[in-house]
């Protein structure tokens, strides 16, 4: 295995990703667009998960298709940007046929960001406005880090982020991930700059440095006492050009989770409402069904793993910030 041509989910055909910030509010949102109704599968874990659309996407619903998935921050709030999308979409004649009407099929996930430093006190929803400039500005290339969804996203210790990373298999599949890191727990090990997912890093993709020389696991458990009002989640897509059926799509979001338990510690907590969605752009068949789909789901977790790492370690500095960046730790363990 080794990254697509530009280590982003937009190493698979079809997809553009669009991100939008307001850096005064610590929040976004991201759009995973598709050229065509892709087949799409999700799993959800963790025990606060806030979602749009998600039971339609169960293997034995009737819509087998989406149009479009929103990751956004805003908790609740968050949700209305898939409402936005599915007008911006319809207005394209773009959704499920149902009779003489048009319905875009836009599932969503929102991430708490509400407790970070930024100014909540807005008067009308800025989801909607959001939406609406990622939607206008989505692109095969896009900026990871402190944007989109992972605008004011936080670790147990460090800022969150936007990331994303992809894979090519030797079979010739691909798979990519993006995901908005928000986790209650910790991406690194012990406070030093040393990332949990360390060892599934290809080419210093965030920054090289291996893993710890030494560590206690069970020093990280004071995150347990420190809870306070913790924002928290994480919100991951998968893609692949493998053709898979709905049931296909799930079992692989089910395998991706593992690369959130292996880049976080904890992972899938009660205060933590992660979900994963799994779209196929259905290019290449795949042959052999049983080492073909066991090959996607381990390249899957670890290219969640990967990007969860790359989206904390491209988090920004930005005014009003409560945590440090990983920049910022780096920097002073040196």
């Amino acid at each position: 295995m080794k990254p697509g041509e530009t280590n982003l989910i937009t190493d698979i055909s079809g997809l553009e990703v669009g991100n939008a910030e307001d850096h005064l509010i610590k929040t976004g949102t991201t759009i995973l667009i598709m050229d065509k109704p892709f087949v799409t599968g999700v799993h959800v874990m963790g025990g606060a998960p806030g979602t749009r659309e998600t039971d339609l996407l169960e293997p034995e619903r009737l819509v087998q298709k989406v149009d479009s998935i929103v990751l956004s921050g805003g908790s609740a709030f968050g949700l209305s940007a898939s409402s936005t999308i599915a007008d911006l979409l319809r207005q394209e004649g773009r959704g499920y046929q149902v009779g003489n009407q048009v319905v875009p099929i836009v599932p969503s996930a929102i991430l708490f960001d509400l407790s970070n430093g930024g100014n909540k006190a807005w008067i009308k929803n800025p989801y909607e406005k959001l939406a609406t400039e990622a939607y206008r500005t989505r692109s095969k290339s896009f900026e990871l880090g402190t944007a989109g969804a992972g605008t004011g996203a936080t670790t147990y210790d460090l800022k969150g982020g936007l990331g994303s990373a992809s894979l090519v298999l030797d079979n010739g599949l691909k798979i990519g991930a993006l995901v908005a890191v928000n986790p209650f727990g910790s991406v690194i090990q012990n406070g030093q700059s040393n990332f949990w997912a360390s060892r599934f890093e290809y080419n210093e993709e965030y920054g090289g440095l291996g893993s710890a020389p030494s560590f206690d696991i069970f020093l990280q458990d004071k995150i347990f006492t420190q809870m306070g009002s913790k924002s928290n989640t994480i919100l991951a897509i998968v893609a692949t050009n493998a053709d898979l059926n709905q049931a296909q799509c799930k079992s692989l979001a089910i395998s991706a989770h593992d690369g959130m338990a292996r880049a976080v510690y904890p992972s899938h907590t009660l205060v933590d409402g992660d979900v994963v969605f799994s779209v196929s752009n259905g290019d290449v068949p795949v042959l052999d069904n049983t080492r073909d789909l066991l090959a996607l789901g381990n390249a899957a977790a670890i290219c969640v793993s990967r990007a969860i790492c790359r989206g904390v370690f491209l988090a920004r500095s930005m005014p009003n910030d409560q945590l440090p960046t990983f920049e910022s730790l780096l920097k002073k363990s040196n």
